[in-house]
């Protein structure tokens, strides 16, 4: 290390300019680095939907599902299919393990699922595998002017959508709520049979009359010519004039009419809208998208008076608020710094000199960021704000050594070089500690290791950073800044010597103080229930309001409204979404759902508190009755903090899994803390199937004959405006009671007869949705839990199915957010030991030693008393980021440790242990103060303030930071000078003897 501070001396020329060339560097950097919301990580899962009209669960499980299923068992890496079929949809859900190329196994699956035929009203398999660069970017509403005509609507529509997919770095646009022009062809029975025209007529109506064809070639002229004939409708008043029969055309026997039927019913604060989602394309920078979108919007609306735009949510307002956050913790972390070496020190030019490691540090990691293709996003930039405390410290431990010597010694280049040396040891050790807890985040499982990743390598560079300057600006600096500085002489406190003095004479005391304080502050851990993240800060809110299959669909939009209503009148909201019923663009995002089924989502205000919110939506449950109304706290794009613990039952026999459901949910309703538990197979829909004799009739035309009495048929298109109409015959049956199944009537061999004289109708009560886990029917059972006793809960439940006895073949599993909360703390808790592993082979080859490195690992015992501390004094639940937080002060809280055992080792040369643990313990005591006390301060706004959407960086993180560097720092300076004589007893003993007869003689 001598030679890097006495070539940085020898070299000043060459030091200044890369001083110049990092601060240069680093805003281009910054300039230049992609900025977005979140790193791109793949989602190790693929999905598969199917949207199909008018069909019900039962058949599109059996004609869909089945089928898509049985293409996909062997798809390569799955580890795990998951199916859910309800009324009009089919969705299954592919898991991959972590080590899958993504592409591939969507690219594999979108071969499988193309090749199975699916039933003719079912749309093609939607194939979508997530990423977070699918994250939208902009959420837009778009309303149209009173008196707009539809073909103008369409026009607009597709121009919104052209302007939007035109921006540089645009990615998907989609388009929700829009409107879908057909033609229905309505038949009145009456006039069909004063005319004596079949219905069957009408069927053919279309064919010939729009269609082109090629019928040859001839010679003309001498020219060789191919020769067509064209035929085209183009309007509804043409298609009344077709003829059906002699003498009777169309629109005398039946009533045409072009209608606008909606996808999807998209509503924007109470209105009717169309809502555009806009996301990036791979690369590309949120924010400029983003501007860009605004820019777009901005336009459209000065030009135009037909329709408007209105910017609803755009992440490029996020990104901006997490870099002007990060540049707020920078500036107080520096300003903090400032204030703790003037306290200490009280030597502005030592300031000055020490808080210049900051913006240095800044600008040589943000250019390795850069080089590693790593984006500015809210992790990378929650790995400043948490590096920024510990920017300064091997700084502040560089000038205090320097300023210490020049107290007592007279100033030279020589004193400051050699004042370095002698803390370049403890601090290299100790940044390279810090490393090292954050590379085993390598070992996490899949899409973990892609968030963390950023986040480790950003506080990495940051620390590696800061070590080469406090190595070779900062002496450089203090040889030209601290010249000619008058420093008055500074001493060791006496009354801490003698405070320590007496602890080594009595270590034992301290010693069973700090184990009992432990024992009771891990036995407290233990016994804190762990729950989901916090939602009081959460940015939106996602309400659901779900209603049986068989409800009408009006009743369901009616009771919509009025929930929308209750949700617009809540203080705090900014705007509030609703949206209903399935569409083509949605199922290209993997969103399919119930059409029963109506979502909301609440934009909130700045500072406004989601949890009385979610209360008072709660609190409405009673007003629906028939329906399940649930709400739940979300990040910027979902992923909100879950508190459901699920059960798997799989079995190959339907009433073994109906009996062990009944008593999984038996066992889990008495449980404390459990709010609510319902079974995937508790809601029925009455269906009536039709048992036809095949000795009568066929079943399958019979089955072809309803479908077209009770659904509307597609019988052909025609060209309107440019754009294809398809036209649908409607059915001519209306359906009130049971009794009309019985009077239907359908052609057989024998000719027109009752369906009751072919057939039987039989009347079940059937599931409304029918889910498979690897190609088998299971039953989910779920348990709402209260969520500061996540995982008290989730673990009660876990025993209690473990002593459940139930049918042979039948198997449970516990999932959910419990089951994902203890795979992460035991992610992080094996990250943990490996950590500490790292670090000691560290210290190893640091001090050569094996014993000095167990005192200094010591110093991670008192991490847990602090955080426990600290969590208790705040009322905080202990999440992931706060076990995280444990994490990082395993690097954090060694440091201090090992300045002071570094300093304990040069004074062995000349001292007894006793004499250099004082010694040391006296002269280190202000530099592990001080660096402690900026890293707690850099904290401080992290636990006043709010954390980023989505950002490990939270309150809970800063809570367990500081509270247990205070601990730690505070019982350093007393028990590890124990521990480190305890390890060393027999030679200290044998130094003390040994002093004890020098001084008798």
């Amino acid at each position: 290390m001598k030679s890097i501070i006495q070539g940085a001396f020898r070299n000043k020329a060459a030091i200044i300019i890369l001083v110049v060339m990092t601060l240069g560097l680093g805003v281009m950097s910054y300039f230049k680095l992609p900025m977005e919301l979140m790193p791109e990580a793949d989602n190790p899962q693929v999905t598969v939907s199917v949207i199909g009209q008018g069909y019900d669960a039962a058949t599109m499980e059996s004609q869909v599902t089945n089928p898509l299923e049985q293409a996909l068992a062997g798809i390569k890496g799955k580890t795990g299919m998951f199916s859910n079929s309800g009324e009009n949809f089919s969705q299954i859900n592919l898991n991959f393990d972590s080590k899958t190329n993504m592409k591939d196994a969507k690219t594999e699956v979108e071969k499988a699922v193309n090749a199975v035929p699916l039933p003719e009203r079912a749309s093609p398999p939607y194939v979508v595998q997530f990423n977070t660069s699918m994250i939208p970017i902009s959420f837009v509403s778009l309303t149209f002017a009173d008196g707009v005509g539809n073909a103008d609507k369409e026009k607009i529509e597709q121009q919104v959508v052209d302007r939007f997919r035109s921006i540089d770095g645009a990615g998907a646009v989609q388009l929700s709520g829009k409107s879908q022009p057909s033609v229905h062809v309505v038949p009145d029975t009456v006039k069909l049979a004063e005319k004596g025209v079949p219905l069957q007529a009408l069927y053919g109506v279309l064919q010939g009359r729009s269609e082109s064809s090629s019928v040859g070639q001839t010679t003309l002229d001498g020219t060789i010519v191919n020769l067509g004939v064209a035929s085209s409708l183009s309007d509804v008043e043409t298609m009344k004039k077709l003829p059906v029969a002699a003498g009777v055309t169309l629109g005398d026997v039946a009533e045409v009419t072009l209608v606008n039927d909606k996808e999807s019913i998209a509503r924007i604060d109470g209105k009717d809208a169309l809502s555009v989602v806009i996301s990036k394309a791979a690369n590309a920078n949120a924010v400029s998208v983003g501007k860009d979108v605004q820019k777009v919007i901005d336009e459209w609306n000065r030009d135009n008076k037909q329709a408007s735009l209105k910017m609803l949510m755009n992440t490029s307002d996020e990104i901006v608020h997490s870099v002007n956050s990060m540049m707020r913790e920078v500036l107080m972390g520096a300003l903090f710094a400032t204030l703790v070496i003037l306290l200490f020190m009280r030597n502005v030019r030592a300031t000055l000199v020490t808080i210049v490691s900051i913006p240095l540090s800044l600008g040589l990691t943000l250019y390795l960021l850069d080089l590693s293709g790593i984006s500015l996003n809210i992790l990378t930039l929650g790995g400043v704000a948490v590096a920024v405390g510990r920017l300064v410290d091997d700084s502040i431990v560089v000038i205090e050594n320097i300023f210490r010597r020049l107290q007592k010694e007279t100033f030279s280049v020589g004193l400051i070089i050699d004042a370095t040396r002698e803390v370049s040891r403890a601090i290299t050790a100790s940044t390279l500690t810090t490393v090292a807890v954050f590379l085993p985040m390598g070992l996490l499982r899949g899409s973990l290791q892609d968030f963390l990743l950023p986040f480790a390598l950003t506080v990495t560079y940051s620390l590696l950073s800061s070590l080469i300057v406090a190595l070779t600006v900062i002496p450089l600096m203090s040889s030209g800044v601290l010249k000619g500085s008058r420093i008055k002489e500074h001493k060791p406190s006496e009354r801490f010597v003698k405070f320590l003095n007496w602890n080594l004479r009595h270590k034992w005391v301290p010693l069973l103080i700090a184990l009992v304080l432990l024992v009771g502050s891990v036995g407290t851990y233990f016994s804190m229930p762990k729950g989901a993240i916090d939602n009081s800060s959460a940015t939106s809110l996602n309400v659901t309001l779900e209603y049986k299959p068989d409800t009408p669909v009006d009743e369901v939009f009616e009771n919509g409204k009025k929930l929308e209503a209750f949700l617009l009148e809540q203080e705090g909201q900014e705007w509030v979404s609703m949206d209903m019923g399935n569409s083509a663009d949605g199922a290209q995002y993997g969103s399919v759902n119930s059409p029963t089924l109506v979502t909301y989502m609440i934009s909130m205000e700045k500072g406004a508190d989601a949890e009385k919110i979610i209360e008072a939506v709660n609190s409405q449950k009673s007003n629906y009755p028939e329906a399940e109304l649930a709400v739940g706290a979300s990040s910027f794009f979902g992923g909100g903090s879950s508190t459901q613990v699920y059960v798997d039952i799989t079995g190959n026999n339907e009433e073994d899994l109906a009996a062990a459901a009944d008593e999984v949910i038996a066992k889990i309703k008495p449980i404390e803390d459990v709010l609510k538990v319902e079974s995937n197979q508790d809601e029925k829909t009455t269906v009536y199937t039709l048992e036809v004799d095949p000795a009568t009739a066929k079943s399958s035309d019979i089955a072809g004959q309803l479908q077209g009495m009770l659904n509307p048929v597609p019988i052909g298109s025609i060209q309107s405006e440019g754009q294809s109409l398809s036209v649908l015959l409607q059915p001519v049956l209306k359906l009130n009671s049971a009794a009309d199944l019985e009077n239907m009537s359908v052609l057989t061999d024998e000719g027109p007869k009752q369906v009751s004289s072919v057939a039987k109708w039989v009347k079940e009560e059937k599931p409304t949705k029918f889910y498979h886990k690897d190609g088998y029917t299971y039953i989910r059972v779920t348990a709402t839990v209260e969520p500061s006793q996540l995982s008290t809960v989730g673990s009660t439940i876990s025993k209690e199915m473990d002593k459940l006895t139930v049918p042979e073949g039948v198997k449970l599993n516990v999932g959910g957010a419990s089951a994902d909360q203890s795979e992460d703390f035991a992610s992080l808790f094996m990250m943990m030991i490996v950590s500490i592993g790292i670090v000691y082979l560290i210290m190893v080859f640091t001090f050569k030693t094996i014993r000095a490195p167990i005192a200094i690992l010591a110093s991670i015992l008192f991490v847990p008393i602090g955080a426990v501390l600290g969590l208790i004094v705040t009322g905080i639940t202990p999440d992931f980021t706060a076990i995280f937080g444990v994490v990082m002060l395993i690097g954090i809280v060694v440091t201090n440790a090992i300045v002071l055992i570094d300093r304990v080792k040069q004074n062995e040369e000349r001292m007894t242990i006793r004499e250099a643990l004082l010694e040391a313990a006296g002269t280190r005591m202000r530099p592990i103060l001080m660096t402690a006390i900026a890293t707690v301060c850099a904290m401080l706004p992290l636990v006043f303030g709010s954390s980023e959407s989505g950002s490990i960086v939270s309150q809970s993180l800063a809570i367990v930071v500081i509270g247990g560097l205070v601990v730690a720092t505070l019982l350093t300076l007393v028990i590890v000078p124990c521990i480190y004589e305890l390890l060393f007893f027999r030679k200290s003993k044998r130094q003390r003897i040994e002093a004890t007869r020098s001084a008798a003689a």
